[in-house]
């Protein structure tokens, strides 16, 4: 059964920057869609960020500028680089997979990595 890993998160002040990974081992990544979501204390789960299996792109406006989605099918991994932070962006990121970035049936959710955004 997949589970992915992220990792990368940590603390950092306002403005700064952060590069999350999520990976997967003996489950080959290139032909799916892959999901950055978060989740903040007491609110619900959103979709981050997507790119398809053909590297196509997309970004929930709160983000959109400020944070870049990667594919590197050589090293099974996806990246999350996370830039001009935000205290709102504090939250448990996770990422996932799915046939398309629709993400209806995305699975594969890891752990998570705990980003927290503060001064």
């Amino acid at each position: 059964q997949l589970q992915l890993v992220e990792t990368g998160g940590g603390l950092v002040q306002p403005g700064g920057s952060l590069r999350l990974s999520c990976s997967a081992s003996r489950f080959n990544l290139d032909y799916y869609a892959i999901g950055w979501f978060r989740q903040a204390p007491g609110k619900e789960r959103e979709r981050v960020s997507c790119v398809t299996k053909d590297g196509g792109t997309d970004y929930a406006d709160s983000v959109k500028g400020r944070f870049t989605i990667s594919r590197h099918n050589a090293m099974n991994m996806i990246d999350l680089q996370m830039n001009s932070l935000k205290p709102e962006d504090t939250a448990v990121y996770y990422c996932a997979v799915d046939a398309e970035c629709s993400m209806v049936n995305a699975f594969g959710w890891g752990k998570g990595t705990l980003v927290t955004v503060s001064s």
